[in-house]
């Protein structure tokens, strides 16, 4: 095994890899920007009748779940079927499940209909998933029983997906390896849509890498962590940081990313 996010980078600024992404419309414009600023390619297509078109001329699908309604679950369905078909590696991100019974049962298709590769979700979304004692609140954990390491290693087997737990420490497990990752800032926490970008930076990444899906998430996660170092030590606040956010994807250095990504 092999992590090594700053080859990955390098190679997603050179490939520039299409990314389509389903996602909800709070983050459209952060996800499609922090996509941008890394060296990949957006694409935030929702509509049933080109979504299979679409995401066939991609190197990842990213669903998220965040403004759910009835005919962008077809959508998702479809693109997450059409995606399996080609072989194209599949992130979904489970916004707010266990706040609403139609988000939970919502990620519970996604996750039974369609083969995803990676589950990216705070611990109280992954925890519901697999029936721990979890508390969301809004789009929020708040709290979940157990260990984040064993939680992610457990959601892995159970939902047989790489898990991409993020927290304080994010723990990224395919049922049997765990990796940590311990960088980030917590001024994360405080702008939205920086979940909502994880996952998308996890597409990218995967798109790069879509045959070692536990490394290439793990390398995401490290290299938005490194960002949002690089953010924070210039910013007065949220509003500073988000844009610092998106200069800091932008400059991250490939050359020596490796040393400043801390897995373990």
């Amino acid at each position: 095994m092999t992590v090594s996010p700053g080859a990955t980078l390098a190679a997603i600024r050179e490939r520039k890899p299409l990314v389509h992404q389903i996602t909800n419309y709070v983050v459209m414009n952060e996800t499609a920007n922090a996509t941008l600023a890394l060296g990949a390619l957006p694409v935030m297509a929702h509509a049933r009748e080109e979504v299979e078109e679409m995401v066939a001329l991609a190197g990842a699908l990213v669903i998220n779940i965040g403004t759910l309604s009835p005919h962008w679950v077809d959508a998702m369905l479809a693109a997450g079927r059409a995606a399996n078909a080609k072989g194209i590696p599949v992130v979904v991100d489970p916004v707010g499940a266990g706040a609403t019974s139609y988000r939970t049962e919502t990620a519970k298709r996604l996750l039974g209909e369609v083969d995803v590769t990676v589950l990216r979700g705070n611990p109280g979304e992954v925890g519901t998933l697999v029936g721990a004692d979890a508390e969301v609140r809004g789009v929020e954990s708040i709290s979940v029983g157990g260990e984040p390491a064993e939680l992610a290693r457990e959601a892995a087997k159970a939902l047989g997906v790489v898990a991409s737990v993020t927290g304080p420490v994010d723990h990224v497990s395919d049922g049997e390896t765990v990796l940590a990752v311990a960088n980030g800032h917590e001024l994360l926490a405080a702008v939205t849509g920086t979940g909502c970008m994880s996952t998308a930076i996890t597409g990218c990444f995967l798109a790069a890498k879509p045959d070692a899906p536990l490394e290439a998430a793990a390398e995401a996660l490290a290299a938005f962590g490194v960002a949002g170092e690089d953010a924070a030590a210039g910013a007065r606040g949220p509003g500073s940081f988000h844009a610092a956010l998106y200069d800091a994807l932008y400059g991250l250095d490939p050359a020596t990313l490796d040393e400043r990504a801390r897995v373990s």
